[in-house]
């Protein structure tokens, strides 16, 4: 049973072709999560292997998972909420399936407004650069200047607003004149100057090392917890279960190939994520500093190389601004599954979308707090795994650890054991093996390494 044409989203509501699509959906899966998240996890697992097993979960689970919420997304016509009801009144489905429409709309929610905190981070190290040429004064330098911008609250806050309205302002222009247009403009201009970081690394790093370091993997490293870490990671950087890529699917014509599209949008993320560190770690190499830093590589490690470095403050500025690109385009495919939801309701897109906005930022302001006045604020002290977590740690492990794989998980038992293969045969359109093959991942293996995540996120030690 096909949707009837009146669930179809508006001929101004598809993309304008298959590139489009996937420059837009890598957009979204292409952020902070592959070049600032993947590079310290990396530097802290010893580079070479957690690449390995993060590559073959991307292939052999997260390719598959990402087919399914496009063909869910596809099959329905309609956001997320939209697009699980049809499912649901098509297929004789429970309505408890609901809860994925749900989730699909919280996590975005949420998510855009904790986002929009670090993206301002972004912002406010790329106006220093920009207006001072950069910074100054050693580690020490770094990291209090770091320090600085986390203990005042006027200047998280601006930022997180610039950057709010800038992606409401195009999320609500539409899917063509906003959403897809920035895409179109943005991704080649990451790409582009992510060539030229890792070209300058080549030039001035320490390449040989940085290649050995992302190539090499050392297997007397393997761990459950690497595995964990790994398959984490891939989930996260994919931007699978927030819901975007489910309304990206609706806007998708029928003909367009799923499994093409999809394996077009993991070939750049994956890419991303591999140049960002061909970029970085030869760079810290050649300066003597240490890979295993932590969130801090990006915001204080960094800044101490592009200070020792020939033409570092231009650097500077070309990687700060390489990190705002991947941060809008991530912010505007987190936005745009909520407000499709509200235009789905009869709101009007600019309306929704400055609705979304405000909203979002009254949330992630008081979120951003945590970093100062609400410093020593722990909302959750009853479960071991909560209670030294602030307010901004409890709601980053809540979305990312917890309710991105639980919607995962929702997402993939839904499309693989609800909706019939014939029906899921026919929206894929591959050779009968390569579909049986897709089943198996969706059924079993994806569903077995997302509960492996969630139960190690809880499990003591």
């Amino acid at each position: 049973m096909s949707p009837t044409n009146s669930s179809k989203p508006a001929v101004s509501d598809r993309w304008s072709s298959n590139l489009a699509f996937v420059l837009t959906a890598a957009g979204t899966a292409v952020g902070l999560g592959n070049i600032w998240r993947f590079t310290f996890i990396a530097g802290e697992n010893g580079g070479g292997l957690f690449l390995l097993i993060y590559m073959a979960t991307v292939l052999l689970i997260g390719l598959p998972i990402m087919m399914a919420e496009l063909l869910a997304g596809r099959r329905g016509r309609g956001g997320p909420v939209r697009s699980v009801a049809t499912l649901i009144k098509a297929h004789g489905a429970s309505r408890g399936w609901m809860v994925i429409g749900g989730l699909s709309v919280f996590i975005p929610f949420v998510g855009i407004a904790y986002y929009s905190i670090v993206s301002g981070w972004i912002l406010d190290y790329l106006a220093r650069y920009l207006a001072l040429g950069g910074l100054s004064g050693g580690a020490g330098a770094m990291s209090n200047h770091f320090d600085a911008l986390m203990a005042s609250p006027l200047r998280l806050q601006f930022w997180h607003a610039v950057f709010m309205a800038g992606v409401a302002f195009i999320v609500g222009r539409g899917v063509h004149a906003g959403v897809e247009r920035t895409a179109k403009i943005f991704m080649p201009l990451l790409f582009l100057m992510l060539l030229g970081l890792v070209v300058y690394a080549a030039i001035y790093g320490e390449f040989q090392k940085g290649v050995e370091f992302l190539f090499s993997p050392d297997f007397s490293k393997m761990s459950v917890e690497l595995v964990l870490l790994a398959v984490g990671q891939a989930f996260f950087s994919l931007a699978i279960g927030i819901g975007a890529l489910m309304t990206f699917g609706s806007y998708l014509d029928d003909g367009a190939s799923l499994t093409k599209t999809a394996g077009g949008v993991v070939l750049a993320d994956t890419l991303v994520a591999i140049l960002a560190g061909l970029a970085i770690f030869p760079l810290v190499f050649v300066n003597g500093l240490d890979v295993n830093q932590g969130p801090g590589l990006i915001f204080v490690t960094l800044p101490t190389a592009f200070e020792n470095m020939q033409g570092g403050a231009f650097v500077g500025v070309g990687f700060f601004l390489l990190l705002f690109f991947a941060a809008l385009t991530t912010g505007i495919g987190t936005m745009e599954p909520v407000v499709a939801w509200l235009v789905g309701r009869g709101v009007s897109r600019p309306k929704a979308a400055i609705c979304v906005g405000a909203s979002a930022w009254a949330v992630g302001a008081v979120i951003a707090l945590s970093f100062n006045i609400l410093h020593d604020f722990r909302p959750v002290t009853a479960l071991a795994i909560m209670k030294d977590k602030g307010l901004f740690d409890l709601v980053d492990f809540t979305i990312a650890s917890v309710l991105l794989p639980l919607n995962g998980l929702l997402i993939v038992l839904l499309v693989g054991w609800i909706v019939p293969k014939a029906v899921s045969a026919g929206e894929l359109r591959t050779a009968p093996l390569l579909h049986k093959a897709w089943l198996f991942s969706v059924r079993f293996l994806a569903p077995i390494a997302i509960l492996s995540i969630l139960v190690g996120v809880f499990l003591p030690g």
